[in-house]
């Protein structure tokens, strides 16, 4: 397997403040990994800096062989991002906002109808493709941040909670669209859902204090003796017992 997303020793500093420390990991094709930690442990930050949304002050970070600093544009192409809050224009509607993504990357006429079409069907959003993006619940915006990401088809995939404000039967499909998806790209899945890792997830990195401290299979997490719930409890508390 190849490594499509490589991580060596990055690190953010703020001032006298670390918040992320020397953290190396690689996601080859076929990896979703998921990525948890503690709130403040630097989980936003490493990944804001793989998506080239914050430089790092040192280390470097590449996706498909391009570095995010010294080849951005190159790297982006290769990106699908999925960022906290899912940022959009709200007076859009979902078919318009998904236009205007698709044509920023480049693509018009069939093609971009094509893409459009089908980021909406595999986010299940046909039914409100004529809705302002304004007037949608949560769950139905972070599947319209979901469907841009996805839209150009990216080899590389960094998520920042997908599955947050869906309902039970939501959680599912977008995980089931996960799984069908892992076999031909490198996924990262920043969640606070423990129960996400077991269900789509071959690896799973905690980091806490920015740095990891778990980089394992699930199963060899609990192998262990202790579960994922066990050991992130541990990380947020400090507590063992």
């Amino acid at each position: 397997m190849s490594a499509l997303i490589e991580i060596d020793r990055l690190t953010k500093r703020f001032g006298s403040f670390v918040a992320v420390d020397d953290v190396s990991f690689s996601v080859a094709r076929g990896e979703v990994v998921g990525f948890l930690g503690p709130n403040g442990a630097g989980k936003s930050t490493t990944m804001r800096m793989l998506a080239g949304f914050m430089a790092p002050t040192t280390g470097t970070a590449r996706i498909c062989g391009f570095d995010v600093v010294e080849a951005p544009v190159k790297a982006k192409r290769q990106l699908g991002f999925l960022p906290e809050g899912a940022p959009t224009y709200p007076e859009m509607t979902v078919s318009a906002f998904l236009a205007f993504t698709g044509r920023i990357r480049g693509y018009r006429g069939a093609e971009l109808t094509r893409r459009v079409g089908r980021a909406m069907e595999r986010t299940q959003l046909e039914g409100v493709r004529l809705q302002p993006i304004e007037t949608l619940s949560k769950g139905f915006k972070r599947r319209v941040g979901l469907a841009q990401a996805l839209l150009h088809e990216p080899p590389v995939l960094v998520l920042d909670e997908p599955t947050d404000g869906l309902d039970p039967n939501q959680k599912h499909e977008v995980r089931t669209l996960i799984r069908e998806m892992a076999p031909e790209k490198a996924i990262i899945i920043s969640t606070h859902i423990l129960e996400e890792v077991g269900a789509v997830c071959t690896r799973a990195i905690i980091i806490a204090r920015g740095k990891v401290v778990v980089d394992a299979p699930p199963s060899v997490l609990e192998q262990t003796g202790r579960s994922l719930e066990e050991v992130f409890r541990i990380l947020t508390t400090g507590a063992a017992a």
